[in-house]
């Protein structure tokens, strides 16, 4: 376990460091191809996986909502977190996930509208590292027979003497048979991705030599429409609520993580989480627009402050964290007082009292986490 402890005030004071609501760090970005691949972002081929997220970051992170990713057709994905966990605040959203979403002037029911499947995990193991179980947010297309889950894609790199194949009734696509896939679901066994003359670019992601990408995940049912009759003119509508880049910015509301729910649908109670994964949930093609991406423009904690505990006062220090080194919390008390320290859940996990002056609790046996020490009336925020 880390044994270094971060302090986070509850309120203003100088030795307090705030948290930020926005996206801190990107763990993983696996886009599928698509006609944004190598573009949002621009990666260089040679980059290393350290040197993608860092770019990766610089368009979603750090602020609310400046810059912009793709993922690519159905399965791309990214991991990301923030510089805390986000606790779950029940029956509030916790957090929104920015996308390029918008309605149509001529249509009621969407636009431009590319859902994106949210997943949510908690650090158990306290490594840091988003390798614990993935729970999936539980949207309106969840439980409809019209979603197929445990869908399965693999991607096929277009070999280097591929011609292209021209469709002679709309020049805006260059070649039907671009990028070769094929899937799991029954009647929908292979397809191909279209290249479009909009984008000339390579489609496939540049700095990986993987002849084949695979995915695997929850697909929801095509939401587009060609209102035009000749391919003119596309509406995607949207659902009801539970995805990524499904409605536009100024209308969604958010994600709760009350709606987690484990591989079997059961639901899960978490009381924080720290890391989020979003992935393209279609796969359509939609004439000259292209193949569905899910886009992302940023992510933010809707209550960074939470405190996840019921029945505890955010308050200025009456008690001071003074040394935090090797397991061991060194506390100053201005009197006598009992002390509990909470997860950020709201499970107590030790309890005693401290003396007037300097005390010394043992912690060396937590996992990593934030954990809040409260003390006569007051409360310290720490991060393990």
């Amino acid at each position: 376990m880390r044994n270094t402890f971060f302090l986070l005030a509850l309120a203003a004071a100088s030795q307090a460091v705030a948290v930020s609501p926005y996206i801190s760090k990107v763990y993983e970005y696996r886009p599928a191809p698509g006609q944004f691949i190598n573009v949002l972002p621009e990666i260089p081929a040679e980059a290393s996986a350290d040197e993608v997220n860092a770019l990766v970051l610089e368009q979603i992170g750090h602020e609310k909502n400046t810059g912009m990713i793709s993922l690519g057709a159905f399965g791309g994905y990214v991991v990301f977190g923030f510089d805390h966990p986000v606790v779950n605040v029940e029956g509030a959203y916790d957090f929104k996930i920015y996308g390029n979403a918008f309605m149509s002037a001529s249509a009621t029911n969407g636009g431009s509208c590319e859902p994106g499947i949210v997943m949510v995990s908690e650090d158990i193991n306290g490594d840091g590292l988003p390798n614990d179980p993935w729970y999936e947010l539980a949207g309106s297309e969840y439980h409809k027979d019209s979603t197929f889950k445990g869908f399965r894609i693999t991607y096929h790199k277009t070999p280097a003497d591929h011609q292209p194949v021209a469709d002679p009734a709309n020049r805006q696509i260059t070649d039907t048979e671009y990028i070769r896939f094929t899937t799991n679901q029954p009647g929908y066994e292979s397809g191909w991705l279209q290249q479009n003359v909009y984008h000339r670019q390579n489609y496939w992601p540049e700095w990986t030599d993987a002849e084949t990408l695979e995915f695997e995940g929850s697909r929801l049912a095509d939401n587009s429409t060609d209102t035009s009759g000749n391919g003119t003119y596309w509406v995607l509508g949207f659902y009801d609520y539970g995805y990524v880049d499904n409605l536009s910015n100024d209308v969604e509301p958010g994600f709760k993580i009350d709606w987690a729910v484990d591989a079997d649908g059961n639901p899960v109670k978490l009381g924080k989480i720290d890391f989020i994964k979003v992935y393209t949930a279609v796969s359509q093609t939609c004439g000259w627009i292209g193949e569905t991406s899910t886009e992302i423009c940023g992510g933010e904690d809707l209550h960074p402050d939470a405190l996840g505990v019921e029945g505890i006062e955010a308050a200025s220090f009456g008690i001071g964290l003074i040394a935090a080194r090797e397991g061991t919390l060194t506390v100053r008390s201005g009197s006598s007082a009992p002390f509990a320290l909470f997860t950020s859940g709201g499970a107590k996990t030790l309890e005693g009292v401290l003396a007037e002056g300097d005390n010394s609790i043992d912690a060396s046996r937590l996992p990593s986490g934030v954990y809040l020490l409260h003390a006569a009336g007051k409360t310290l925020k720490v991060c393990l």
